[in-house]
């Protein structure tokens, strides 16, 4: 039987408690370590600097920024055991799953493998964050038939880097910067699913990689990840700001599902896709197109008259990396290498102060059956 306790989805269920992030759902905020996002991305801050104070637990000052940097520039390569295994994986499987087939590789080759220490955890998420993004663009190039791209600069940041090694052009500084902010909006989010799943493997005591691992497989499932590239797909469906209120009127009078909209974290809005917005106007100026930016404008403003819905961070990031020329099947990847921050800080606070996830359940099935021989059974 149900009780009153029973929250289905676990909302609004307390889990945990972490010093990393805070979703404020009320004043629709959200905070790293007790930053408001919005004060890294209108200040330009770097990507690599909040990764630092996710693991770190403050902000580095400019010394401690170029260290990190340069240990960060020193991981970004693969070992040819991680390139060999991508280059044998089929083609048409989700990019997704490449990934994670390429960090369960990595953590064979990690120096710092049998190692749980606190500090040994830090040194693997650093070399994580240095060599995922190399993994997801190495990825793409290697399922598309073309070659592979070094890395072109150690002082590149990793957001430039990333984009270059993606395509083999240097971006210019709007799209640098544009990227860069899409990472720092997606590195972290509390008790998300893959983040809530991640501290689950952690739990057990198993290692930094496997947990990753399967928060990479959680991220992967279309009602986390997936969205941006769903939000974008719409979009082209659609075709043309002129064709855009007779597809919003089909959609919700068939009562589909669209992409990219609503949150059970915030009432009525999310802080990153209100952010978003602006720098999303910025490229689109750059550009010299704000296509896609009106015809994101006018589903928002229908979904909003229409049925009360907001867009999530991932409705503006799905038109924004089209704009950068980021191909679709990248996006949830892209959302990946932006998140490990927040992933394997989580992580490594679950494993400083373990005690194994193990929460109750309520059994609804028949009881008291009778157990009948093989042969007697119906």
């Amino acid at each position: 039987m149900i009780t009153d306790s029973y929250k289905p989805g676990l909302e609004g269920v307390v889990a945990g408690t972490t010093t990393i992030c805070s979703v404020d759902s009320e004043r629709n905020r959200l905070c790293y370590r007790g930053y408001d996002v919005r004060d890294f991305v209108l200040n330009h801050t770097a990507y690599e600097e909040v990764a630092y104070l996710l693991l770190n637990e403050k902000l580095p000052n400019r010394s401690e920024l170029e260290i990190f940097q340069q240990t960060l520039a020193a991981n970004r390569t693969l070992p040819e055991s991680v390139l060999g295994v991508l280059r044998q994986l089929p083609k048409a499987a989700h990019p997704m799953e490449h990934l994670r087939a390429g960090v369960d590789v990595l953590v064979m080759q990690d120096p710092d493998r049998t190692d749980s220490s606190h500090e040994a955890n830090i040194r693997k998420a650093t070399r994580l964050l240095a060599q995922v993004p190399v993994l997801v663009a190495a990825n793409h190039r290697l399922s598309q038939g073309l070659p592979l791209i070094e890395p072109a600069d150690s002082r590149l940041t990793l957001a430039e880097n990333f984009l270059y090694m993606l395509s083999g052009e240097m971006p210019s500084p709007v799209r640098s910067r544009i990227f860069n902010a899409t990472l720092v909006l997606y590195a972290e989010h509390g008790f998300n699913a893959s983040t809530f799943t991640a501290r689950v493997v952690a739990s057990t005591q198993s290692d930094l990689h496997s947990a990753l691992s399967a928060a990479i497989g959680a991220l992967k499932g279309p009602l986390h990840g997936g969205a941006n590239e769903k939000a974008m797909n719409m979009l082209l469906e659609i075709g043309g700001i002129e064709k855009v209120d007779a597809f919003v009127a089909d959609a919700l009078a068939a009562k589909k599902k669209i992409m990219g909209f609503g949150h059970r974290e915030y009432k009525t809005c999310d802080p990153r896709a209100v952010v978003l917005k602006g720098l999303a106007r910025d490229l689109a100026n750059e550009l010299g197109d704000t296509q896609w930016l009106d015809m994101g404008d006018r589903v928002e403003a229908l979904l909003s008259q229409e049925k009360g819905l907001f867009p999530n961070v991932d409705f503006p990031i799905g038109y924004i990396y089209y704009m950068l020329g980021i191909p679709t099947p990248v996006y949830t990847p892209i959302f990946a290498l932006g998140r490990v921050a927040g992933w394997t800080a989580h992580i490594i606070e679950q494993l400083d102060n373990n005690r194994l996830i193990r929460p109750k359940v309520i059994y609804e099935g028949p009881d008291s059956q009778t157990y009948l021989p093989l042969d007697e059974r119906p």
